[in-house]
């Protein structure tokens, strides 16, 4: 009794810190480790269908930005296997055997992505060129299959099934209920398409900077147009997702979707909330558009709505200003991503060719940082939201807590950790840039070509020969 009194006297901050602080650089990383290779394949097809020069290069020089991520990203997501068994021994030591079904699958895709991308890199000069596109599509599978596990994990936490305990110890499981419980279809789809909008929108992004500094040619035309599209697709398909998950959570996690909603009374006729803060049970600078909420989940005003109140204060998410805001955030570079996809989508059916003014470059180009702000406020509903149980109405995150005392030691470190991977994730794309500026003519040409070898003046493996590639303009580090 008296172990179990000081377990549950520990404070999980410094844990909770260190592993949000985790799982917010990794899952960046792991959004380019799902759909990077989905967006360099489709401009290797467009390269090989066409002849087309440009798309060849592109895809040759984001398959090596690629490779940079995966290995960083492999090294973040070895901490988070470790932080798990030493931040959470109680989670670890008592759902172990549920919990770790989905990271075991994740590890055998990943071997399988890793791989490939190695086969991927090395057989552009080795391989014909529809041999080496489809010695891509495992990337793709394996990262959507990969995701899927991870997110089974998570999922699982959120909707526990599966698994039979007896005396407070798991004495059966049943794998197919793990991975595939109530939650995993909701968040597979939601984090899957949010992967693609962050590449898609980060890629874009950087190429509508060097369009907006008078780079017109069709290498930065079509680094901008390719993963714009594919981010574009995805944006109506997560919006529409994300209303179907707000709804499943109103009925299976209802007090975090109360804290969502800033709803503390069960009540019908709910209101939606707009921004604000809630304090001493009201809404300070915030806009209220009455009964929205009970139509949002039950498409009626009549709609019951459970409130916070239906559980003990103890059981009550903390921080329900920051969920909501959090919530509210998502919910609008949502739109606002979408708004973008849209106005391409309307530019190309009347014009038939992609929009690089000004007016649409400029919010472009920060669209990939709207993507990853809405995607990290995603994971705090997710997990804050949670709160106060690590796996939902089971097991509390005082009770999974490690009780060691050295956490906010190894939290200065794994931030220390992180901040050296940031400086490579972002410094070595940028050293291979400067470096793609400054080839030689033959340098570039050899990069333009990448099945070979070839004879002069014919395009490889009996491609049709390709148009010139323009350089890029001076004046500033060229785009990837």
């Amino acid at each position: 009794m008296g172990a179990m009194a000081h377990v549950l006297a520990v404070n999980p901050v410094p844990a909770r810190t260190q592993m949000g602080s985790s799982l917010g650089f990794h899952i960046i990383l792991a959004c380019f480790g799902v759909a990077f290779a989905a967006v360099t394949m489709t401009a290797e097809f467009i390269g090989i269908r066409r002849g087309d020069a440009a798309a060849l290069l592109l895809a040759r020089r984001w398959s090596k930005v690629m490779a940079v991520l995966v290995a960083v990203g492999a090294v973040s997501g070895t901490v988070l296997s470790y932080e798990l068994g030493l931040l959470w021994p109680g989670l670890m030591g008592r759902f172990g055997a549920a919990f770790g079904i989905g990271f075991s699958y994740e590890g055998i895709f990943f071997f399988l992505e890793a791989i490939f991308v190695g086969v991927y890199l090395y057989g552009w000069r080795r391989l014909p060129p529809w041999a080496h596109w489809w010695s891509g599509m495992p990337i793709v599978v394996s990262g959507i299959l990969g995701a899927m596990s991870v997110v089974a994990a998570n999922s699982w936490m959120n909707s526990p099934a599966g698994y039979t305990l007896s005396h407070g110890k798991i004495t059966s499981v049943d794998p197919v209920s793990v991975y595939f419980n109530a939650a995993t279809p909701y968040e597979t789809a939601h984090m899957v398409l949010a992967a693609y909008m962050v590449t898609g929108f980060v890629v874009a992004g950087v190429y509508a900077v060097g369009l907006l500094r008078g780079r017109r040619d069709r290498y930065h035309r079509l680094g901008f147009a390719v993963p714009f599209t594919i981010a574009g697709i995805a944006a109506p398909l997560q919006v529409m997702m994300g209303d179907i998950i707000a709804r499943f959570i109103a009925y299976n996690q209802p007090v975090k979707f109360a804290a969502m909603e800033y709803v503390p009374r069960t009540t019908r006729d709910a209101p939606e909330w707009i921004a604000g803060i809630f304090i001493n049970g009201h809404v300070y600078f915030g806009a209220a558009i009455p009964a929205f909420d009970s139509i949002l989940v039950g498409f009626s005003p009549h709609t019951r709505v459970i409130g916070w109140d239906s559980v003990p204060p103890a059981q009550r998410p903390p921080l329900v200003t920051l969920i909501h805001l959090s919530f509210d955030l998502m919910v609008g570079l949502g739109f606002f991503l979408l708004a973008l996809a849209a106005w391409q989508g309307w530019w190309w059916w009347f014009h038939r060719r992609p929009l690089v003014t000004g007016w649409f470059l400029v919010p472009s180009a920060v669209s990939g940082v709207a993507a990853v702000a809405a995607m990290e406020a995603g994971w705090v509903v997710t997990e804050v939201g949670r709160q106060p149980w690590i796996v939902y109405r089971v097991l509390l995150v005082s009770q999974a807590v490690t009780p060691a005392s050295g956490v906010p030691v190894t939290l200065g470190v794994i931030l220390a950790l992180y901040a050296i991977l940031t400086v490579v994730s972002i410094g070595v794309p940028m050293i291979m840039s400067r470096r793609w500026r400054q080839e030689t003519p033959a340098e570039e040409e050899a990069e333009q070509v990448p099945y070979g070898p070839s004879p002069a003046g014919a395009s490889p493996a009996g491609l049709p020969a390709p148009p010139a590639v323009h350089r890029a303009s001076s004046g500033g580090p060229e785009a990837p």
